[in-house]
């Protein structure tokens, strides 16, 4: 029974990788369409919002008890979506996914910090190793690299940033409902993105109806079955397994963004990426290992 429920947990993560590694087509053809990823963003997590709801009211009973973790939840997991979301809308594919996969670096950082857990060798190590690759994948020649580091590669950081502190959160916290998180995240997402359209003063847009019917296909079934999946798999799966798996997610997005946005990766960009990706392995599968 239980290799069943790992096998499942496998499938689940592999479903999820290779939807999160698609996720930029639909968005950048809403945003073609005159719809910013501010108002998507909103809009699609408020479908799912609504459709999860009255799971949510049920359980509010858990959120109450716990209202600061959870908002600080929301507030993280929020701009971890909304920040994916804007990243993936203004730079490339794959770079914003590779800088995105920091996040095991920087949870190791900060489990250290709130957590008080011992930093190993192989963690420092792979802290090295991740600064290097994010030097790589930004560096051009002819370019300042603070000129080159551009605001799609600070959303996809601190995105990774972002996600890395809201599972210290939950694991911190502990026992959380996954409807009441999934419900947390997301209407942090759209209370961000509220304030991101006040803040830019992004009018509504012209919705027609194919983008609507996208909008509510995106909202459900899709993120709840994008989130549930994830969720499912981390719960199940080893952590160093889990993680491993999910890179998946950037042999999708690379091969999708190749054949569907023609671009192309230098060999410099390459190695930084082999790097990154170094990086993230040392710091979970020797977890097993040692």
């Amino acid at each position: 029974m239980k290799n069943t429920t790992n096998l499942y947990a496998v499938y689940s993560c592999l479903v999820a990788a290779t939807l999160w590694g698609l996720y930029w087509i639909p968005l950048r053809y809403l945003e073609n369409s005159g719809i910013s990823g501010l108002w998507a963003s909103l809009l699609i997590y408020a479908v799912a919002f609504f459709f999860v709801f009255p799971r949510f009211f049920k359980l509010r009973a858990d959120f109450y008890a716990s209202k600061t973790p959870y908002i600080l939840l929301a507030i993280f997991a929020g701009w971890t979506n909304l920040a994916f979301v804007l990243a993936l809308l203004e730079g490339e594919v794959v770079r914003v996914m590779i800088l995105f996969y920091l996040s095991p670096v920087w949870a190791t950082l900060l489990a250290f910090f709130i957590l008080n857990e011992r930093l190993k060798k192989r963690n420092i190590m792979a802290l090295v190793l991740a600064i290097a690759g994010v030097f790589l994948i930004s560096w051009h020649p002819e370019i300042e690299f603070t000129k080159s580091f551009d605001r799609a590669d600070f959303y996809a950081v601190t995105s990774g940033v972002a996600f890395a502190i809201s599972n210290i959160l939950v694991r911190k916290i502990g026992g959380l409902s996954h409807s009441v998180k999934m419900c947390s995240a997301w209407f942090g997402v759209m209370v961000l993105a509220g304030c991101g359209i006040l803040l830019t003063q992004d009018s509504f847009p012209v919705v027609t109806l194919n983008n609507l019917l996208l909008i509510f296909v995106l909202g459900f079934p899709l993120m709840i079955i994008m989130t549930w999946t994830a969720q499912y798999a981390v719960s199940n799966l080893p952590i160093y397994l889990s993680s491993v798996l999910f890179l998946f997610e950037i042999i999708v997005g690379a091969i999708s963004a190749v054949m569907l946005a023609n671009e192309f990766i230098t060999i410099i960009q390459f190695i930084g990426i082999i790097i990154i990706l170094s990086a993230g392995l040392i710091n979970t599968v020797t977890t097993k290992i040692i």
